[in-house]
């Protein structure tokens, strides 16, 4: 087992090789990234579109605290689709792989925002939630990690990308992402 200071310094590692770029693979530095996320979420708000995020297991729990963070802090319309009466009832019925699909196709307009977090970049569900947006005209920010070549990291106007097998580290650099855009979204609102 590694030392928490190597550990640490494995993550400090990946916030600087995390790679970022836009729907047409044009890389983008870490402060040009994390401003156009900004940017699109600020424009949403602005807009009075909503926010959906999408995510499974860590990924979810991630989700579910940008969704808080943007509801109290930011004060603009998010939502999360892990209600569990629904989501099983979904998944029961239909499969899991379309229970997300189905609740984006419902709530969608066009200029909302998904934003789609998958460790792997390769959820199915994950992927039709991004595609689901796409031809609802929504915009999309994804977070993905483990192989470069994952579909996810195609789907959005922004793609976050962690180059690491680690889940645990892959979520963390996520969750931090979220934390900071939250943060620097309530310090502009301020």
């Amino acid at each position: 087992m590694t030392t928490i200071a190597n550990y640490l310094g494995e993550l400090a590692q990946l916030f600087s090789v995390m790679e970022i770029e836009d729907a047409s693979g044009q890389k983008m530095s870490t402060d040009e990234g994390a401003k156009a996320a900004l940017d699109l979420i600020g424009s949403t708000k602005r807009g009075h579109a909503k926010t959906m995020v999408v995510g499974n297991g860590g990924s979810a729990a991630i989700a579910s605290h940008l969704q808080n963070d943007l509801c109290k802090a930011v004060k603009m319309q998010a939502l999360v689709f892990t209600e569990q009466s629904l989501l099983t009832a979904l998944a029961n019925d239909d499969g899991y792989q379309t229970a997300y699909e189905t609740l984006i196709k419902l709530w969608a307009e066009p200029n909302d925002l998904l934003i789609a977090i998958s460790s792997s970049g390769q959820s199915e569900n994950i992927l039709r939630s991004a595609r689901a947006a796409r031809e609802a005209n929504c915009r999309i920010i994804t977070m993905s990690g483990f192989a470069s070549d994952n579909p996810l990291r195609r789907l959005g106007e922004i793609n976050f990308y962690v180059p690491s097998r680690s889940y645990g580290h892959v979520e963390l650099v996520h969750a931090a992402l979220g934390q900071y855009l939250t943060d620097a979204l309530m310090m502009k609102a301020t």
